[in-house]
């Protein structure tokens, strides 16, 4: 209960101390009736409605646009060769924080970017960048395609999880027999049992993209921006009485999300009338070879599109004088990381702090609870509810509150206070990562020791931890990750007395000095990835002489 407490108790508080406000009621700042006052402030806020429509539209664009490549890529590559390079991709790409991947998605398509570079003047004429709007596009489109830039992995770690479940072989070998095409046959005949597995988390990327602030200060449009951006703008204002509107806003964000789900839920119901009557007329696309090379090559093309950014990062953070069209620095230098690097070990030692000790509680408590869970035994419905309930709600909807409670009981701006806020976020991702690994390891082996006189704790401790380390390593490099990415949790719970690189990356986004920027991008990065790699290396080295334990 321990695990279901951290993440329950901090999330309903934080709903309880953002709706009393947004009623008008906070004694704090001299308010100790309800009123709507708050509500009427927000309405009469210049063009919410284009703010309220862009978070809505940016929401189910993302997470159609992400589901599509993720559905379209396994159903054309389950069983190939390029499955198996897209799992060894996926590491590497969710260890890249969602702000990290935003500027380095700007730094290729921006007008002076790394693309309009490598393609000018040869064949596009341009010996100048471009006069256009493609970072914070009015449609938020540039806001949209980073997002799916960072969902579509995530979605596809999601279907992965969940594949080992399905009678994959068999079905193909079924669709094959009758005439049906490689992607018709996986649609029709596992993709609604599949869709129903990875549902939630669907619906958490819906959450995501609706309210995201951090990817949208960097790529979407700032006149007006999504509401979230402006309810955080609003949030750390000097101005008290906008806690009030900010904290009604936080009730709409809420009504937002909650309406793009229930418009996605239309959807799920259209698409599956669609697919019956495909279905039921006997359609069987046994020709596909075109629609499976572009379900395999567009999410491949996203994985390569964000490490191409990434080596722009790397670029400009080494570059010295790069004038545009060319396509690389005329000559190469340090001077920003010897400018930045004064500055940088306060957010770099609060960064590596809250993500240790936050993934590092979290395995604990995770690890604790799926231990302590009956063997083949379900999560029940209360608990996987209240685990999922920081990835459906938005951060707004219940941060707001958390920092008036933090700031009520003094603990704002301490590292506690930070790795608890950390904490509700990090032990949903490591419970997505771990209980499917679990639930798979053969009890034969816990059998044998127990048959041969071990206790549970040595069985515990000498067989199902060594055999669960490469799961373990896994997802303590996600679970660091997930703590690097946070941005509005450190920003609120920290005060602004405990900086990240990632509070202080975003908030340079505001200038532009592309090369600092670059290099607290780029340390961002490295950490997870450091993590990610040494996963993938120490199972090897611990287990050299026993080969199916280091795979």
């Amino acid at each position: 209960m321990l695990a279901l407490a951290v993440i329950g108790l901090p999330v309903t508080a934080g709903l309880a101390g953002t709706v009393l406000p947004a009623f008008g009621f906070l004694p704090a700042l001299g308010r100790e009736t309800f009123s709507l006052e708050p509500f009427r402030e927000l309405f009469a806020a210049p063009a919410l409605g284009d703010s309220v429509r862009l978070s809505l539209v940016t929401g189910l664009a993302a997470a159609l646009i992400s589901l599509g490549l993720a559905g379209a890529f396994t159903a054309a590559a389950t069983g190939t060769p390029a499955f198996e390079r897209m799992r060894r991709l996926l590491a590497p790409l969710l260890a890249v924080p969602h702000a990290a991947a935003a500027f380095a998605f700007a730094f290729l398509i921006a007008p002076s970017g790394l693309i309009l570079r490598l393609l000018s003047p040869w064949a596009t004429g341009f010996e100048r960048p471009p006069n256009v709007l493609v970072i914070g596009d009015p449609a938020g489109l540039s806001l949209i395609a980073g997002l799916v830039l960072k969902e579509t992995p995530f979605l596809i770690l999601l279907i992965l999880a969940a594949l080992p479940q399905m009678p994959t072989t068999r079905s193909r070998q079924l669709a094959a027999s009758l005439g049906y095409g490689r992607m018709a046959g996986f649609v029709f005949l596992q993709w609604q049992p599949l869709y129903r597995q990875i549902r939630l988390g669907v619906l958490a990327v819906i959450a995501f993209s609706s309210s995201v602030i951090d990817v949208a200060l960097i790529l979407g449009p700032n006149l007006p921006a999504p509401l979230s951006v402006r309810l955080a703008q609003w949030m750390v204002d000097p101005d008290l009485s906008l806690r009030f509107m900010a904290s009604a806003g936080a009730v709409l964000q809420l009504f937002v999300t909650m309406a793009a789900i229930l418009c996605w839920i239309g959807l799920e119901w259209l698409g599956a009338v669609l697919l019956a009557g495909l279905r039921d007329r006997g359609l069987r696309f046994a020709r596909d070879a075109i629609a499976r090379a572009m379900a395999v090559g567009l999410p491949l093309a996203t994985a390569l599109l964000l490490i191409l950014g990434i080596l722009a990062l790397f670029l400009w953070c080494c570059a010295g004088f790069w004038p545009f069209p060319d396509a690389l620095p005329g000559n190469w230098t340090l001077r920003s990381w010897r400018s930045a690097w004064p500055r940088l070990d306060g957010p770099l030692a609060t960064t590596m702090i809250a993500a240790i000790a936050s993934t590092a509680i979290g395995m604990i408590l995770v690890v604790l609870r799926l231990a302590t869970r009956p063997s083949g035994r379900p999560p029940a419905a209360l608990s996987r509810g209240v685990m999922w309930l920081p990835l459906l709600l938005p951060q707004v909807g219940f941060l707001f509150g958390l920092q008036l409670l933090a700031i009520r009981t003094g603990t704002d701006g301490t590292y506690g206070a930070l790795i608890l806020s950390h904490l509700i976020f990090v032990i949903p991702y490591l419970m997505i990562a771990l209980q499917d690994g679990w639930a798979a390891l053969d009890p034969r082996y816990e059998r044998v020791a127990t048959a041969l006189g071990a206790s549970p704790l040595r069985t515990f401790f000498a067989i199902r931890l060594p055999l669960m380390t490469n799961a373990l390593l896994a997802a303590f490099a996600i679970g660091f990750a997930v703590s690097v990415g946070q941005y509005l949790t450190t920003v609120l719970i920290g005060a602004g007395r405990l900086p990240t690189l990632t509070t202080e990356a975003v908030a340079l986004a505001a200038g532009d000095n592309r090369r600092i920027i670059a290099v607290y991008a780029l340390l961002q990065t490295m950490p997870p990835l450091i993590l990610f790699a040494i996963a993938a290396i120490l199972p090897t080295l611990l287990w050299r002489n026993r080969r199916a334990m280091a795979a």
